[in-house]
């Protein structure tokens, strides 16, 4: 098999555009592959996997590198950055991706026709990898995980074959592929679901959480006030004393609101008016505006930045876990998301997305140097880690299990016991020799 057949390029350790193909948007580790396929189609997909099985080389895919799971030594990355292609269908609400494509490309192109994908807080992270590992986006309580509009993939298997999977030609594959994430081949597009949805009531509020008391557990509170078209979420940010950082921030601890209502702003904005009574805001971005513009709502980096990531999904955040919560953290930034609502619900066809009973996503965040030792901050991730164990529900978010923490383990929980058994059984049948292991990986039953 002639890998040097495709129509992108093949790069080799020393080659010059090497270390721009394996490097992505987390910045503190990187893939460090044998070989990198640049592939542009389906076809160059396939020749890729068929290379790989015939010299014996485990697969690593990445197109942004947002969620890079097991950096891989040695091996085939296959990098689908070029595969861009974006077709919306009005007729049907639907549009195919390719496995390049970002969010923003999306967005723009169903804007056109009045929808809107169930896209992330960032515009610039892929929208293949993202929808089949899960996918809490803006419209998440209201629509649920962007993995439920999948509607159909295409996929190169390990045996090279190209294949359009659906719900009807084969559930059992479709099931794990969409929940699976990288573990039975290589997805090359999918088709998604769109909502019609031209813009909604959304923006931040920013209040100085050393003058502002009680932010999270406040938050929390109204949490239980709220209906199912407000997804929402805090962070405590530290922000440097840098001429980089808007001066109304600089140097200091914020918490950081962020709104997307789903609904008419003459309903959403009582809610946010109870949040505004928390007391003075540093900014406030809250308005009616275009979907295309819900980039702003988060504000995440459009990187690369390097950084240190650990989540605990919990039945629920009383007083005393936000406590521990902000005591553990101190100095660190701290998420927490608010879920429930359409993600508890099952989607219109079956798939394996996990740990729909969690209420509430808390997540740690150490920003590092590009490169860094994290052994500096692994004790604070552990801190928060044990204090939250008490409304743990034991399990994990799959897209929030980055580096060291993609491990088998971490892996495991990120799924329902018979769920797992299921997944590894299928991957038995469809990726028996597991080539396809560099990353959230699913062993196959034995």
């Amino acid at each position: 098999m002639d890998i040097t057949e495709l129509k992108g390029p093949v790069l080799r350790p020393g080659d010059e555009r090497y270390d721009n193909e394996r490097t992505g948007f987390q910045a503190l580790a990187a893939h460090r592959p044998d070989v990198v396929a640049g592939v542009v189609d389906a076809d160059d997909v396939r020749l890729a996997v068929a290379y790989a099985v015939a010299e014996d080389l485990p697969v690593a895919v990445q197109a942004t590198g947002h969620g890079l799971p097991v950096p891989a030594e040695g091996g085939l990355l296959i990098s689908t950055h070029r595969m861009t292609g974006v077709r919306v269908d009005p007729d049907t609400a639907t549009a195919r991706i390719e496995a390049g494509v970002r969010w923003s490309a999306v967005i723009e192109e169903a804007a056109r026709h009045g929808l809107a994908p169930l896209s992330g807080s960032a515009p610039s992270v892929g929208a293949v990898s993202y929808s089949l590992g899960g996918g809490v986006g803006l419209l998440a309580r209201r629509h649920g995980y962007a993995a439920d509009q999948v509607r159909a993939v295409e996929v190169v298997t390990a045996d090279a074959e190209l294949r359009r999977v659906t719900p009807e030609s084969d559930p059992g594959l479709f099931w794990a592929l969409v929940g699976g994430r990288g573990n039975f081949g290589v997805v090359t597009a999918l088709e998604v679901g769109l909502v019609p949805v031209e813009s909604l009531y959304g923006g931040a509020l920013f209040f100085d959480a050393d003058r502002v008391d009680g932010v999270l557990p406040a938050w929390r509170e109204w949490t239980d006030t709220v209906p199912e078209e407000m997804t929402s979420s805090v962070a405590l940010i530290p922000f440097p004393d840098a001429p980089q950082v808007p001066e109304a921030l600089r140097g200091r601890r914020v918490a950081h609101v962020r709104i997307a209502y789903a609904g008419p702003a003459e309903e959403g904005e009582p809610l946010v008016t109870r949040l505004r009574a928390l007391g003075p805001t540093l900014k406030d971005t809250v308005r009616v505006m275009p979907y295309t513009e819900s980039g702003s709502i988060h504000d995440d980096p459009a990187g690369p930045v390097a950084f240190y990531a650990t989540h605990t999904l919990l039945e629920d955040l009383p007083p005393d876990a936000a406590g521990a919560l902000e005591e553990a953290a101190a100095g660190h930034v701290v998420e927490v998301r608010h879920l429930g609502g359409a993600l508890s619900r099952p989607g219109p066809a079956a798939n394996a997305v996990g740990n729909r009973d969690a209420a509430f996503h808390a997540g740690l965040l150490s920003r590092l140097a590009p490169g860094a030792d994290p052994a500096p901050v692994r004790p604070v991730h552990e801190r928060v880690r044990a204090a939250l164990a008490p409304w743990s529900t034991g399990g994990r978010a799959l897209t929030f299990l980055y580096g060291e923490h993609a491990n088998p383990d971490e892996v495991r929980r990120a799924y329902a016991p018979d769920v797992y058994r299921r997944l590894a059984a299928l991957k038995a049948v469809w990726d028996p020799a597991n080539v396809f292991r560099l990353n959230h990986n699913i062993p196959p039953a034995s």
